[in-house]
């Protein structure tokens, strides 16, 4: 009986089109994270050019005062692009990657961004991840909606009974066969994608593949339960369909909305206001006030008196630096929002399968909101390493040439994540055996 399923599976010409449809998908998907690799090669190439040439050219022309030259000097900090980011881009291709900053206030720095279309931003990327949460599904449910309907609507299904001795054995053939053609094409896309994208075998990757897995089998448990109760065929497409539309179009949708109007950010202009209006109102306010506030934060700079002169590069950066004070408390509270935000999404996902996969799979690829508030924070101590190195050396006037500035190169921020496996698989795993049990229940009754 499986021999003659097979056969008949392979004779349908829709349904191979509909597999084959799937691998140029899943081909373009891979190809346009490639690209989007490359891209990223080429900006940190460019960047650490850019960096090299701006200090030689500066140090050339701005060699009399520290002050005046860290003033135009900018150091790149890059969030590391792994590999496995090809796979899903997420939030990649929205926040930067690349930051490049002066030792002035981080603040107004911190937020800049590429420029970049954004009807392109509106569309998104056609990345293996969207291939895999919105694609799959659909093919899977074209592939399994009509395998009861379709042999009762040809008046076949009291014969196909008589030769059988079991109508679940019988289904169930029918059933592995089409998931195992779904995997054969899922384990093609990821072969390719592991050796043409040089990815890392380790636990992200491997959570990738199982989650994925997962995420198939979860879809199959749903079109399983559906046929279970031995609709029309129309029915069950439609039911499925609107399933495949709640579930990766509506339900996400509502939840993202639900979570900007809860945890709305008016901190973002906030921290920009306060930043700016702190720094610029320094101009007007008595020096030794601005002072008194910087070496209260710097208490180690006291031995650096201020100078009798009208200007002078010692208030000049503590003024910069009393700009991002004033704007801290605005600051820490986007942090804590952005971060509020991603936590409650995670939450919500563990109950809806499209969200928690999209969520977990931009989290092993580093291109989740969480990695990019890591790395915002590494970005603060990077620029609070170069303030704390290069403040005495302005405020002691020290000669430029002296310093050594080829050892200023383009520095790197990796973020170290662990694979929670039971978060990751638990609530794919649990809702695949509730639909699987209660469609093995509905058709015991056959």
């Amino acid at each position: 009986m499986l021999k003659i399923s097979f056969k008949n599976f392979i004779r349908s010409k829709s349904l191979l089109l509909g597999l084959l449809f799937l691998l140029i998908a899943g081909g373009i998907g891979l190809f346009t994270g490639g690209r989007f690799l490359q891209k990223q090669r080429e900006n940190i190439e460019k960047t650490t050019h850019s960096q090299e040439e701006s200090i030689k050219r500066n140090v050339q022309f701005v060699n009399k005062e520290m002050g005046l030259l860290l003033y135009y000097l900018r150091f790149a900090l890059v969030n590391e692009t792994p590999n496995l980011t090809a796979l899903s881009i997420g939030q990649r291709d929205v926040n930067p990657s690349i930051q490049s900053v002066t030792i002035r206030n981080l603040e107004a720095q911190k937020y800049d961004t590429d420029l970049v279309n954004p009807m392109q931003l509106l569309l998104g990327n056609l990345d293996f991840g969207f291939v895999l949460i919105y694609l799959f599904p659909l093919i899977i449910i074209a592939l399994s909606y009509n395998l009861i309907s379709e042999e009762k609507e040809e008046g076949t299904w009291a014969l196909v009974l008589s030769q059988t001795g079991s109508a679940t054995k019988m289904l169930g053939q029918k059933f592995s066969i089409r998931f195992s053609s779904i995997l054969a094409v899922y384990v093609a896309l990821i072969l390719t994608a592991f050796f043409s994208l040089q990815l890392p075998f380790d636990s992200a990757f491997l959570g990738i593949v199982a989650i994925g897995f997962s995420y198939l089998s979860f879809w199959f448990s749903i079109s399983w339960l559906v046929i279970s109760f031995q609709k029309h065929s129309s029915f069950n497409a439609q039911i499925l369909l609107a399933a495949w539309v709640l579930l990766t179009v509506v339900a996400p949708a509502m939840v993202n909305n639900w979570v900007i109007n809860t945890y709305p950010t008016p901190e973002a202009i906030a921290t920009t206001v306060a930043q700016r209006d702190g720094y610029h109102r320094k101009w007007d306010t008595d020096k030794n006030a601005t002072m008194t506030a910087f070496y209260s934060h710097y208490p180690q700079f006291r031995a650096f008196s201020l100078p009798d002169k009208t200007f002078n590069w010692l208030w000049y950066y503590a003024m910069q630096q009393m700009g991002d004070d004033d704007a801290q408390h605005e600051a820490a509270e986007l942090t804590e929002k952005l971060t509020r935000r991603e936590q409650v999404s995670n939450q919500i996902a563990a109950f809806i399968p499209t969200l928690h996969i999209q969520l977990k799979m931009n989290a092993l690829c580093q291109s989740s909101m969480a990695n990019h508030v890591q790395f915002l924070d590494s970005l603060t101590r990077f620029h609070e390493q170069k303030r704390l190195f290069f403040y005495p050396k302005i405020f002691a006037d020290a000669p430029v040439l002296a310093e050594n500035w080829d050892v200023f190169k383009v520095e790197y921020f990796k973020e170290n994540r662990r694979v929670d496996w039971l978060s990751l698989l638990l609530p794919l795993a649990i809702y695949t055996l509730i639909l699987s049990g209660w469609a093995w229940v509905n058709l015991r009754k056959i």
